[in-house]
């Protein structure tokens, strides 16, 4: 049975988009092209790979092999690329990375900084996901590089440590929690809170904190990044829950008292993870060699 390159790319495109149009689009096919390619490519198989609905389409069971094979070649063919291009003239590649809401504000930045400067000719595509979520797109080949919070495992997985991090609590000077050096989580919602949008992992990691306490979060005002959410933190709208170094490095040109939180969940490790380090491409292990050395050299 022989695959073409094309049909496994369009299919994984459409795969991840649950859309057929938009699977199209990053194919660079037309619709109409991109719907006989996939109904040829189910004569072939012999079996439905999409479930096609007035809501976009899904993936069928057999199509979640397909899925996960083509993800593997597609990958596989990334990696020959990259290492055969080390003896070009330049490296031409693209690197997907996901991460939790703490690395991609506080870390990765000067990292990808230094790895694109060395790099020009490769492209990263970074989003924000929960580390549950990292880890499972990394399990499936749907990202090369994970950036999780936690002992996450999972089968198939290389972990490899990065960085501890934790969460604090910043209030304003004149809140009645900034004399307190420490403060369980439960008595913090009491207040109101000042957080990142719903889209954040964050947002969706405190949210799930305070369903576990049977409480909930009194969202005061949502922002679009730490730095305005410590100036209205500052100015005693409400409270926020913060990565250390981000309330450390803010509460050096704002007044902002910096409380640690009690619970467990806020003394974090975070890891790089990724399926199968020696299979990706050599563009992609230079970053985790950076990563690598990141962490290690600047351990909290």
């Amino acid at each position: 049975m022989r695959f073409d390159l094309v049909d496994l790319k369009l299919f994984t495109h459409i795969a991840e988009a649950s859309s057929l149009t938009r699977g199209a689009e990053r194919s660079h096919l037309s619709l109409a092209a991109a719907s006989t390619r996939i109904k040829n490519l189910e004569e072939h198989v012999g079996v439905k790979l999409l479930s096609r609905s007035s809501h976009g389409v899904k993936v069928t069971g057999a199509g979640e092999t397909l899925l996960a094979h083509a993800r593997r070649v597609i990958r596989q063919l990334e990696q020959l690329s990259g290492d055969l291009q080390e003896y070009a003239s330049g490296v031409k590649g693209h690197v997907r990375v996901f991460a939790n809401t703490t690395a991609m504000s506080e870390y990765l930045p000067a990292v990808l900084r230094t790895y694109l400067v060395n790099h020009p000719d490769v492209t990263i595509d970074m989003q924000e996901r929960l580390s549950p979520h990292i880890l499972r797109a990394v399990q499936e080949g749907a990202v090369d590089i994970g950036i999780v919070a936690g002992n996450l495992r999972a089968e198939g997985v290389e972990m490899m440590p990065y960085r501890n991090d934790r969460l604090v609590l910043a209030v304003a000077l004149s809140h009645p929690l900034a004399q307190r050096k420490r403060v369980g989580f439960i008595e913090a919602l009491k207040y109101d809170i000042i957080g990142l949008p719903e889209a954040s992992a964050i947002h969706t990691f405190l949210q799930g904190a305070a369903a576990d306490l049977q409480r909930s979060l009194r969202w005061r005002v949502q922002v679009s990044n730490f730095e305005t959410a410590c100036r209205m933190i500052e100015a005693n709208v409400g409270i926020g829950v913060l990565p250390e170094s981000t309330a450390v490095r803010h509460a050096k040109s704002m007044a902002l008292s910096i409380v640690q939180l009690e619970d467990d969940w806020a003394e974090r490790r975070l890891q790089i993870c990724v399926a199968d380090l020696a299979a990706l491409p050599l563009f992609a292990r230079k970053l985790v060699d950076l990563l690598v050395e990141d962490g290690q050299g600047r351990q909290d």
